[in-house]
C-alpha cells in the first residue's frame, strides 16, 4: 500500500479544495522556430508567431473578422446535396461531413460575408482549412457562385482567401464540376467591371489553384504560403529533377511573376483597402489639348527707302 498516493494526496486535495482541470492547448509551438506561445497571445497576434513571424493557419471566421470593419454580416449559403454519390471508404462520407460540420460550426469549407474594408464595401469569401482540408465540393462551389452574384448585385469587389487541398474526392465528378463553375463566377464579376482579388493562404493546391484561385485581377499571398497544383514530390518524380529551394512558396512565385505581392497578415487589411481604392476610384477626365491657333503670316520685309 502506497500511503502517499492512497492517504496523503487525498488529504491534501481535500484541504485545498481539489485540483483544477487545466484546459488543453494553452500553449502552441511554432512549427518554424519551435517557440512556445501562449494561446491568447497567439490569437491576439492573428496566429503569427511573436518570435519569428511565421504565419500559422487562421480560421475563416477570424480572417473575416480581421479583414472587414465592424458591422459585417455573414451570408446564408444555399444548401448543397449531402453525399450525392453515397461514397464510403473506411467511413461513410456523410459521417465525415457531420463530424466536420460539428467541429467547425460550419455547413461547408467556405464562409461568405459582406461589409466594408476601411469604409470601402466588399464581399469576402474565406476558406476554412480545418473543414476537411478546405476541399472543394458542391457546397464550396455554391459559396463562390453566391459570393460572385452578391458582389455584382452590390456593385462591390470580390475578395477570396483560399486555403485548400483541392477537390473533394468523396464527391467525384461533382467536385471537378466546381472548377468551371467557379471560373464562370469570376467572369461574372469581371464582366461587371468589378475587381476580383485573390489572397492565397497556406496551403492553396489542387483544383482550387487550377481554377479560380489564379484568375484574380490582383494576386496576393501571405508569407511562406504553399501554392501549387501537384505536390513537390510528385513533380520531382515526373520531371526527374531536383526542384529549387523554396519551390511553390509565395516568395519564389513572386520572384517569377506568378504573384503581384506578398503581404504580411497585419498589413493585409490596409493593403486591400488601398488596392480597392486604386481599382475603383475614377480617374479625372482627360483634358484634350486645345487646337493650335493658325500661325500668323510673317511680316513682309519693308521696301528700301530711296536715297
Amino acid at each position: 500500500m502506497n500511503w502517499i498516493s492512497d492517504w496523503a494526496l487525498p488529504k491534501i486535495k481535500g484541504i485545498f479544495g481539489g485540483t483544477r482541470e487545466v484546459p488543453e492547448n494553452l500553449w502552441h509551438k511554432c512549427p518554424a522556430c519551435e517557440q512556445m506561445i501562449f494561446h491568447r497571445d497567439l490569437e491576439r497576434n492573428l496566429m503569427v508567431c511573436t518570435s519569428c513571424g511565421h504565419h500559422m493557419r487562421l480560421s475563416a471566421q477570424a480572417r473575416i473578422k480581421a479583414t472587414l470593419d465592424e458591422g459585417w454580416s455573414r451570408i446564408e449559403l444555399p444548401k448543397a446535396p449531402a453525399d450525392p454519390l453515397r461514397f464510403r471508404d473506411q467511413r461513410r462520407y456523410s459521417d465525415r461531413l457531420k463530424d466536420a460540420q460539428s467541429k467547425a460550426a460550419m455547413d461547408d469549407a467556405v464562409v461568405v460575408a459582406q461589409g466594408a474594408i476601411e469604409g470601402r464595401k466588399a464581399v469576402v469569401a474565406a476558406f476554412e482549412f480545418a473543414f476537411m482540408g478546405g476541399s472543394m465540393g458542391a457546397g464550396v462551389g455554391e459559396a463562390i457562385v453566391t459570393a460572385a452574384k452578391l458582389a455584382v448585385l452590390q456593385d462591390a469587389p470580390l475578395i477570396v482567401f483560399t486555403a485548400s487541398g483541392g477537390a473533394r474526392m468523396q464527391e467525384g465528378t461533382i467536385s471537378l464540376m466546381q472548377m468551371p463553375r467557379t471560373v464562370i463566377a469570376t467572369r461574372m464579376v469581371k464582366e461587371a467591371g468589378l475587381p476580383f482579388i485573390v489572397v492565397l493562404c497556406d496551403p492553396t493546391t489542387g483544383g482550387v489553384t487550377a481554377s479560380f484561385a489564379m484568375l484574380g485581377d490582383i494576386q496576393i499571398a501571405e508569407p511562406g504560403a504553399l501554392i501549387g497544383f501537384a505536390g513537390a514530390r510528385v513533380i520531382e518524380q515526373t520531371v526527374r529533377e531536383k526542384l529549387p529551394e523554396g519551390f511553390q512558396r509565395a516568395e519564389y512565385l513572386l520572384e517569377h511573376g506568378i504573384l503581384d505581392m506578398v503581404v504580411k497578415r497585419h498589413d493585409m487589411r490596409p493593403t486591400l483597402a488601398r488596392v480597392i481604392s486604386l481599382l475603383r476610384e475614377k480617374l479625372p477626365p482627360v483634358v484634350e489639348p486645345a487646337e493650335a491657333l493658325p500661325a500668323l503670316p510673317a511680316p513682309e520685309p519693308e521696301a528700301p527707302k530711296p536715297a
